[in-house]
């Protein structure tokens, strides 16, 4: 045991890894979600009710004038939800009218636009108890909370999470399939006979790669067609964008993978390596199951390291929302800009000759 590393690493570094995952990544709550505060009025009312909204560590409210902006927010992902004040909302609630407040949730986030909903009800609720302990009149009529839901208007849960899992599907196969190449390529003394050739490290990388991008592109292809078509998962967007999306992340999963296998030269050490990188950090810190807002800072800092999490957010909005450019290329970027440092990474520890 003391002469395999990998029995040490299993049994002590492992479980604390998954721990602190687990124990920091995982949770149901939804916290700082992004709200669009949207009121040309600017009354006491609203003023009070705004800090009352922001008072709360489970929402983060943002002022804007006009409701057009606050949806052009909600489209690009900046906010996960408008609440929309009446430009009479505050004479309302003086005359004991009822007062309306819209509410507009992104239904793409099943979970934390029910969340959402219950946190603002339960603000407004104290709001309007507060306004009567204190003795003031803006309390007189009721509230009511009027939600809209948009691009899951079912609040399906599934529409959510099969993108979120192609995602962590093509990410385990993308670094499972390369993590092996060339570490079998030494055990069975092979590479030997490679490197006495005048092939290139880039040359050599390349011919390893390029066929596991074929066969990821095709898992990626039976995926959608299986959401769209067997779970009936709406797909608004369009091929092109998905295939660029899938692309870079492919990329990025196999130059992972590629870089373990050469720097481990063992198919079992690179195989436990590739799925604790690929598998368990990409479903607790993707945000395909578990809400990014809601972890402490130090994991949020976390998991933008991970492609996965920028990846998830354009598949799950090619599908429920559409072609959303503004979104996808900082994203793609991101992805793309991963990608490189691994295939540099992979360059530069590929040997370049037999010594």
């Amino acid at each position: 045991m003391l002469r395999d590393p990998s029995c040490i690493l299993i049994a002590f570094v492992l479980p604390i890894i998954l721990l602190f995952i687990f124990g920091y990544g995982l949770s149901l709550d939804a916290k700082h979600v992004k709200l669009a505060f949207v009121a040309q009025e600017q009354t006491p009312e609203i003023f009070s009710l705004f800090n009352a909204l922001d008072a709360t560590d489970y929402i983060a409210p943002s002022y804007y004038e006009k409701q057009t902006e606050a949806e052009e927010a909600l489209v690009n992902g900046r906010v996960r939800g408008i609440l929309v004040l009446q430009n009479d909302f505050s004479q309302q609630v003086r005359t004991r009218y009822n007062a309306d407040i819209q509410l507009i949730t992104d239904g793409v986030e099943t979970n934390t636009a029910t969340l959402l909903e219950n946190y603002i009800i339960g603000v407004i609720n104290h709001w309007k108890s507060q306004q009567l302990a204190d003795g003031g009149t803006a309390m007189s009529a009721p509230v009511n909370v009027k939600t809209r839901i948009l691009f899951n208007p079912e609040l399906k849960s599934k529409n959510t999470l099969i993108p979120g899992s192609i995602a962590l599907i093509l990410a385990v196969i993308g670094t499972l399939l390369t993590s092996l190449v060339v570490a079998r390529e030494w055990e069975r003394g092979t590479m030997e006979a490679m490197l006495a050739t005048p092939v290139s490290p880039l040359i050599l990388i390349a011919g390893k790669l390029v066929p596991y991008y074929f066969l990821g592109t095709g898992s990626a292809a039976v995926c959608v067609l299986l959401s769209h078509y067997l779970f009936h998962v709406p797909f608004r967007g369009s091929v092109g964008a998905l295939f660029m999306i899938a692309t870079a992340f492919l990329g990025a999963s196999l130059a992972l993978g590629f870089l373990i296998s050469t720097a481990t030269k063992n198919q079992y050490l690179a195989s436990l390596l590739a799925l604790m990188f690929a598998f368990m950090p990409n479903v607790m810190l993707s945000g395909a199951i578990f809400e990014i807002s809601a972890m402490p800072l130090p994991i949020r800092i976390l998991t933008y390291l991970f492609p996965a999490r920028y990846f998830v957010s354009c598949l799950q909005t090619v599908f429920m929302t559409g072609d959303i450019w503004r979104l996808f290329l900082p994203n793609l970027a991101v992805i793309i800009f991963i990608a490189a440092i691994l295939f540099a990474a992979t360059l530069v520890m590929t040997p370049k000759r037999l010594e």
